[in-house]
């Protein structure tokens, strides 16, 4: 990998990340009938609340502890319990996921111990408070993620009876993303519990009646028979160790665990389809076969154009490593490849995936836009994939930007981007190329115009 790589106090600049709690409020959101309490101050979840209002286009509402000074000195386990008396009053959820901040973890806040006592004092028992310690000082949105979905399956992990079912554990993926998953396993009529689930939490019909808590999510008994299941399919290829619920099911309750990556393009998309057959015993339907066939063939319309492409990759790591391994088995090479975040998995697999390239790419982590800008200029990198965050690299260098991933807030129809499955590969890679054909064709005649003439209109020596 380059020593050009930037350690975290370096990221200062336009950050190529957000903040960890963020990411542990929307794996809370895939949990049926669930409530967030964010315990901290109120413009923490007012942020959290703006960024995915933006993004998926949907109301979404967060409850908070409202912490302010007094609360800091004295501390704030009165007002944890006023938020969560409201939450229980007026939503009347199954579930509530309390996420801490940066100034409770500071502050040393005991929340497990409070919860307890809340729970005891209020003689609750038909509802689930599950604690998440997520400060952003020590993590990204990614970690705090993964901590979520492995805090929730550990609360509910007790023995079960084996089932011939499987897990399907995904990373932050969009709605359409996980409506198209389970589209695949439905034709391959497999039995699945999937989590977190926000295929309708965060992305709901338009209806006339406004529901408070949408429908939708995986529910508490289906993540109860987790530990009972055939296998865990998770899509944490980069996830760190630490932090995978794959590994806890696998450890805790002997559930094999097939940690695979994304699957974005032919390759990683038939190795999920493969392992679906090795653990289910199940054939490929006709469908399925036909959409492979449909991106075999738009890689070969492809190709010409993706030899051209130089892309910087950036987001979310698993992300990232997908749509890096797409551009590389089209004939694209990323000059730069960058995460805000990090992990040794990421490191590992990216290596083996340009190992045998013709030059070796930047793998940037830790990274802010202002490295990403400054290297995008001197390695000829030509489009940019990404969240919004890339816009920078359209209004300061003219670089397109194919906007992906979390946050988009500049754009519509987030939450409709689908990138996985062969039908998703197909929609991602045709956005790649015209993206970057439109930006070709547009300036083209102008770059040529500078290059072979002067003002005068004189053919330049």
């Amino acid at each position: 990998m380059s020593e050009q790589t930037p350690s975290v106090r370096e990221v200062n600049e336009n950050q190529c990340q957000i903040c960890m709690p963020l990411g542990s409020v929307i794996a809370i959101k895939g949990i049926e009938h669930s409530m967030v309490v964010v315990h901290g101050s109120q413009g923490c979840s007012t942020y959290m609340r703006l960024a995915m209002v933006e993004h998926y286009n949907e109301p979404v509402d967060i409850a908070s502890s409202s912490l302010n000074e007094k609360q800091t000195i004295y501390g704030g386990e009165e007002n944890l319990r006023k938020g969560l008396d409201n939450v229980i009053r007026v939503y009347h959820p199954k579930v509530i996921g309390v996420v801490t901040t940066c100034m409770t973890e500071t502050m040393g806040e005991d929340i497990g111990r409070m919860i307890d006592t809340y729970l005891t004092d209020r003689n609750l028992h038909d509802v689930d408070i599950i604690p998440v310690s997520t400060p952003s000082y020590s993590g990204t949105s990614t970690e705090g993620y993964w901590t979520a979905v492995r805090d929730i399956i550990r609360y509910y992990g007790n023995p079960s009876p084996p089932h011939e079912g499987i897990n399907i554990i995904l990373p932050q993926v969009s709605p359409a993303d996980i409506r198209e998953i389970k589209r695949i396993l439905d034709l391959m009529r497999i039995q699945y519990t999937l989590i977190p689930d926000i295929s309708m939490t965060l992305d709901r019909p338009y209806g006339i009646l406004y529901e408070k808590i949408p429908p939708g999510g995986t529910s508490r008994e289906d993540i109860t028979r987790m530990s009972g299941a055939r296998a865990t399919i998770q899509f944490g290829y980069c996830c760190p160790d630490n932090l995978s619920p794959g590994a806890f099911l696998e450890e805790k309750f002997g559930v094999p665990l097939h940690n695979l990556p994304l699957p974005v393009g032919l390759k990683n998309m038939d190795r999920f389809i493969n392992t679906l057959i090795s653990i289910a015993v199940k054939p490929v339907s006709e469908s399925i076969l036909l959409e492979r066939g449909w991106l075999c063939d738009a890689m070969a319309d492809a190709h010409k154009h993706m030899a051209e492409i130089r892309p910087v990759i950036y987001g979310e790591p698993e992300l990232v490593y997908a749509i890096s391994s797409l551009c590389v088995e089209n004939g694209s090479i990323p000059p730069i490849i960058a995460t805000g975040t990090g992990s040794p998995q990421f490191h590992r697999h990216l290596e083996s995936l340009i190992r045998d390239l013709d030059f070796v790419p930047l793998v940037a982590e830790h990274v802010d836009f202002a490295l990403i800008a400054k290297e995008s200029d001197h390695l000829g990198v030509n489009l940019a994939i990404g969240h919004t965050g890339g816009k920078v690299l359209t209004e300061r260098q003219n670089i397109p930007v194919v906007r992906t991933g979390f946050p988009i807030h500049d754009r519509i129809g987030a939450q409709r981007i689908r990138n996985l499955g062969y039908i998703g590969t197909v929609t991602l890679l045709e956005q790649i190329v015209n993206t970057y054909l439109e930006h070709k064709y547009q300036h083209y005649r102008q770059r040529i115009k500078s290059e072979y003439f002067d003002n005068g209109g004189k053919i330049n020596a």
